[in-house]
């Protein structure tokens, strides 16, 4: 089985510039993560976007879809920024066939409090284990977009109902 992963930018990819004193999207942090855990199943990495989730337009939505739907690969990750990434699963549910896992940080990956490892290894199991489908993973948990929602509050996650379990 190979992976293939979809990185889109978001906080996950965030690193600081010190020419613009801000926070930009850099390269696709997924890799590194990948590499530091010593992940020994195949996977690719494809930078398709490098933009803040709440950037993202129609036409970034639908370039993701049709670039999963055409992949030949069956288990897919996503990198994607948290503010808008409820919005990109649920366009990502006319595509079938797949097990689509989206996932991504609170805080950039380059931080030393971060959630994003976390994530990404949630992730990795869960596209190898979960039944055809859209999931989103964040906090521990796995989610179906169209029963979730980002607490800001909490800066979480959460299931309006309950989280999905495996065989759902």
């Amino acid at each position: 089985m190979k992976i293939k992963i979809y990185a889109t930018g978001g906080s996950i990819d965030k690193a600081y510039s010190t020419q613009k004193s801000a926070f930009v999207i850099g390269e696709p942090q997924i890799a590194s993560i990948l590499d530091e855990a010593n992940v020994t199943i195949e996977w690719e990495v494809c930078s398709i976007l490098r933009k803040d989730s709440l950037e993202l337009t129609y036409d970034d939505r639908q370039r993701i879809v049709e670039l999963v739907r055409r992949d030949p690969h069956r288990h897919i990750i996503l990198t994607h920024g948290t503010d808008t990434m409820i919005e990109t699963a649920r366009a990502l549910s006319s595509v079938s066939g797949k097990v689509i896992v989206l996932t991504g940080a609170m805080q950039p990956a380059a931080f030393k409090r971060t959630d994003a490892a976390f994530n990404v290894g949630g992730a990795v199991i869960a596209v190898q284990t979960l039944p055809e489908g859209i999931y989103l993973v964040m906090n521990g948990q796995v989610f179906d977009p169209f029963n979730a929602s980002k607490n800001l509050a909490l800066d979480r996650f959460e299931g309006q109902n309950s989280p999905v379990s495996p065989g759902t």
